[in-house]
């Protein structure tokens, strides 16, 4: 019998240009699940593609509950190391013939459309923003817009009441009523 080790899931991978512009970033990745065993074959098939054979990758055990030390893939294993120290927000992808690949990891909780953000973002050529600014950038964004949808919320079930009109429009000095004289 015959186990084939090919990946079930697709990788959502945002990767920056081949360019001379070297950032902090290689690009984002956004996992369906924190199981990294399940989730790092796709990836790495994604990314031997550019980078060649993928020999080694390293987390930051805060992200992620179980930190296999290898995952097999065809023809090569994976040796995966976690350290502390690291951005928790980052992986590092080591390969035999390009170097090195860092990618901000997204939470696979985030909502699609700050995963979104986040992926053209991290796949900026040469930005020098850090995984963890990104994340914290994103997180005050994410803040913003809900603060601003439940502002709109509440205008809109409180029936969007305007400001009651001024008694008396303020034009000029004319206008201004003065007490005992009638009004025209």
């Amino acid at each position: 019998m015959t186990t084939t080790l090919a990946p079930t899931l697709s990788a959502r991978l945002s990767l920056t240009p081949k360019t001379t512009l070297a950032g902090l970033l290689d690009g984002a990745w956004w996992p369906h699940s924190r199981d990294l065993a399940a989730e790092l074959p796709p990836l790495v098939d994604a990314l031997e593609r550019r980078y060649g054979r993928i020999t080694r990758v390293t987390v930051n055990p805060i992200r992620w509950p179980v930190v296999p030390h290898k995952v097999a893939f065809p023809g090569h294993t994976v040796h995966v190391g976690w350290f502390t120290e690291q951005d928790p927000d980052k992986m590092i992808l080591l390969s035999y013939s390009v170097g090195r690949c860092d990618l901000l990891v997204i939470p696979p909780e985030t909502e699609p459309a700050a995963a979104a953000r986040l992926m053209t973002a991290a796949a900026v050529p040469g930005s020098v923003l850090a995984a963890g600014v990104l994340m914290s950038d994103e997180a005050a964004t994410g803040r913003r817009m809900r603060d601003a949808r439940s502002s709109e919320d509440a205008w809109e079930t409180d029936g969007g009441a305007s400001p009651p009109p001024l008694r008396h429009p303020v034009v000029g000095a004319r206008m201004i009523a003065m007490p005992g004289i009638p009004r025209r």
